[in-house]
């Protein structure tokens, strides 16, 4: 099994910052590309933010030049920077990660369990 625990959500004022955290544990052989992901009410989950093991970046153009993406493959743990918040960045947030348990096997998408963050004054 392979468990992602999200941290670091919560309320901020508008133009403030947070930082989310998400740590993978388990049976974990390899990560590959790990990311973030928010869904807001009534609409499709979609993507913020992704990163490779090579620490290649990608991002939604909504969040460009706002949020940083980064990761510590030691302690398999993904990062998200958020600063300049605005309002519509109120959702949750998710955590992604593509995992191979073993040495051998197939590559498998897990989520975290999601974290609010809300932007409001």
């Amino acid at each position: 099994q392979v468990q992602l625990v999200e941290s670091g959500g919560g309320l901020v004022q508008p133009g403030g910052s947070l930082r989310l955290s998400c740590a993978a544990s388990g049976r974990i052989f390899s990560i590959n590309n790990m990311g973030w992901y928010l869904q807001a009410p009534g609409k499709q989950r979609e993507l913020v933010a992704e990163i490779t093991s090579g620490g290649s970046t990608n991002y939604a153009n909504s969040v460009k030049g706002r949020f940083t993406i980064s990761r510590d493959n030691a302690k398999k743990t993904v990062y998200l920077q958020m600063n300049s918040l605005k309002p519509e960045d109120t959702a949750v947030y998710y955590c992604n990660a593509n995992v191979r348990p073993r040495s051998w096997g197939d590559w498998s998408d897990y989520w975290g369990q999601g974290t609010q963050v809300t932007v409001s004054s």
